[in-house]
């Protein structure tokens, strides 16, 4: 991670891993729409009680400097900047059912169902991304009904990026979270709606989580929760239902 100088006006284009991939895929650049967004901004830093006066409230975000940009497109633009309707009265946020997920068994499986509250059909055109911390724990997956209908023809190319995203990547964990597994590789797809299934652990007496976010496309923000497999009864449950 860099810093730009902000006092003068710089524009930092880069190919995301995703751009990267659909170039070495055949495919082209068409860029069509853009996004802004105020990931690096804190505006608890914003002051109306400054003594200078109202041109001083926000100087500290004012002179804080830009961050660079990262090919790692499930680390940047998650607080996206985006024009609201008059009528709507709240910011939108992303809500998620179930709020966790606990497997003790392979034969489980859960379906993760992301909303976006206080925007009606928010993210309803380019969907969510799931972003899976560690693939050792748990295999991710579109929901048969969950794949992104871009509303027009696709390419290929660009419909097989868009509809299975597997960029596998270092993970990028937030430091308040303990206790998670760091053994694989960051996991990405792209939809409406996705399924969660346990992976075998070769230590069965040892819980593992992982970390599930899921972004909005469209409106920006992510949701967290946090994966668990306690695999210490999985022979004896997946025998027990192969029985009956």
């Amino acid at each position: 991670m860099g810093y730009l100088d902000n006092t003068t006006v710089t524009v930092d284009a880069i190919l995301t891993n995703k751009g990267r991939q659909l170039l070495a895929a055949g495919g082209q650049l068409n860029v069509v729409k853009f996004a802004v967004a105020d990931d690096e901004i804190d505006y608890d830093l914003y002051n109306p009680a400054h003594t200078l006066g109202t041109n001083y409230y926000g100087a500290v975000i004012e002179n804080m400097p830009v961050l660079e940009a990262l090919p790692d497109e499930t680390q940047m633009m998650r607080y996206k900047l985006l024009t609201l309707p008059k009528d709507v009265i709240g910011i939108p946020v992303i809500s998620l059912a179930p709020s966790s997920v606990s497997f003790t068994s392979l034969t489980q499986e859960v379906t993760i169902t992301p909303s976006t509250l206080n925007l009606q059909n928010g993210n309803g055109i380019f969907g969510y991304t799931a972003i899976l911390s560690d693939d050792t724990v748990a295999t991710l997956m579109i929901a048969p009904n969950g794949k992104v209908n871009q509303g027009g023809p696709t390419s290929p190319v660009q419909n097989s990026l868009l509809q299975d995203q597997g960029i596998s990547v270092t993970n990028f964990l937030d430091d308040e979270l303990t206790g998670i597994s760091t053994t694989g590789k960051t996991v990405t797809k792209i939809g409406t709606q996705f399924v969660l299934k346990p992976k075998p652990q070769a230590n069965t007496t040892q819980i593992v989580k992982a970390v599930l976010t899921i972004v909005g496309n469209e409106t920006g923000g992510f949701k967290t929760i946090i994966i668990t497999v306690d695999p210490s009864n999985f022979l004896t449950l997946d025998i027990q239902t192969s029985i009956q």
